[in-house]
């Protein structure tokens, strides 16, 4: 679950890691009404669930409380990466010496959280990696042993930061992230950029969290910030129906049965020259309701052009899902093409059920990659 800014900071706040002041605004009004409290120039931040805000327009410098208003109505109501905008923050305005980067995120490769510092701030930490990896401090540490202040002097050591008041700040930072980390049950905590002010005060001047899903139930300051509406629409749907869905950029729908074989899916997709549209995983049944539910959602993405059906049959044999498959179309029409490959226990039943009664659109492959490419020929 990722939060907004705003709700980051109101996070980092309760950590007591110093972030700018501001107030959260749903109409220019209500804009105006903020700067004016504020007093001085302030920043009008749209806040939705993407990124590229500056890009699209969705963050512009106010002097005074009538272009706060002005800026507000220009901003609300903004299409940023299919984000509509529904809400801002009012932010007094920073005066900037420095700008840093700093981040807590789990490593999944590693099973260990990832600390992350560099003086490379304001810029996508991609591209820091890519031209100055250098310049780019790196730590895994151990979550069940909680913070040492040795991780932070190394981290600041490596990442060249060499001002003694800056560096009592940061170490103070970083262990409050490292707390918030483990309090939150976060996936991902970053700062960018971390601001040093003309005074040499250090301070969070944007604020990115995710938060495991799975540990919501014991979470129920951030549960209650969830917001559906800001989230995006195919994902919004899945959730309503129970769906486990993550939209992608591509053409080809899929669907399969966990998600190792789903993200193999999209592997073998991407291999055979195409572009995987979502992540959907069925889970370990094959039952029609689940089947429409899934269907629902990969059919109501426009992008899509051919959908591609993967299940191996564990515990769950291919008859019954393709039983399921057959039920779910008979139950509602779709044009695109099929592509189903079924493998494991029962998969012969199952391809044998489908060559007799499925409808002239659905396609059986033998294997994985022959229905990639198949699904990839037929989405052009």
């Amino acid at each position: 679950m990722d939060l907004y800014e705003y709700q980051g900071k109101q996070l980092f706040a309760k950590l007591g890691i110093p972030v700018s002041d501001g107030r959260l605004a749903f109409t220019p009004a209500e804009a105006r009404a903020a700067a004016e409290e504020l007093g001085g120039p302030t920043v009008v931040k749209a806040q939705v669930l993407t990124g590229g805000r500056g890009k699209a327009g969705g963050v512009k410098l106010a002097n005074d409380a009538d272009e706060a208003e002005q800026h507000a109505a220009n901003i609300l109501g903004l299409d940023i990466n299919g984000h509509i905008v529904r809400r801002l923050w009012i932010e007094k305005a920073s005066d900037i010496e420095r700008e840093y980067y700093l981040s807590i995120t789990f490593d999944r490769s590693e099973k260990r959280p990832l600390v992350m510092l560099t003086t490379e701030g304001g810029v996508d930490i991609e591209e820091v990696a890519a031209a100055t990896p250098e310049k780019l401090a790196k730590l895994h540490v151990e979550p069940l042993v909680g913070y040492e202040p040795f991780e932070a002097r190394s981290l600041l050591f490596e990442g060249g930061f060499d001002d003694p008041g800056e560096q009592k700040q940061i170490m103070d930072i970083i262990g409050r992230l490292r707390d918030g980390f483990s309090r939150f049950d976060a996936m991902l905590l970053e700062i960018n950029p971390l601001i040093v002010t003309p005074d040499g005060t250090v301070r969070a001047l944007d604020a990115k969290v995710t938060v495991d899903d799975n540990a919501l139930y014991r979470l129920a300051e951030i549960a209650e910030m969830d917001d559906l509406e800001g989230a995006d629409p195919l994902e919004r749907m899945a959730r309503e129906r129970g769906v486990t869905y993550v939209r992608l950029d591509g053409e080809i729908g899929i669907l399969g049965n966990g998600a190792g074989l789903v993200m193999s899916t999209l592997d073998v997709v991407g291999q055979a020259g195409g572009k995987p549209a979502n992540f959907c995983d069925l889970g370990g049944g094959g039952q029609a309701d689940s089947v429409v539910k899934a269907l629902e959602v990969i059919t109501a993405d426009e992008s899509v052009r051919a959908i591609l059906f993967n299940i191996f049959g564990g515990i769950t044999r291919g008859d019954e899902v393709a039983k399921g498959l057959l039920e779910a179309l008979d139950r509602m029409t779709i044009d695109l093409p099929i592509v189903v490959r079924l493998d494991g226990t029962l998969a012969d039943a199952g391809r044998e059920l489908l060559a007799e009664s499925a409808p002239d659109n659905v396609v059986v492959a033998d294997t994985m990659l022959a229905a990639a490419a198949r699904a990839v020929e037929l989405s052009r």
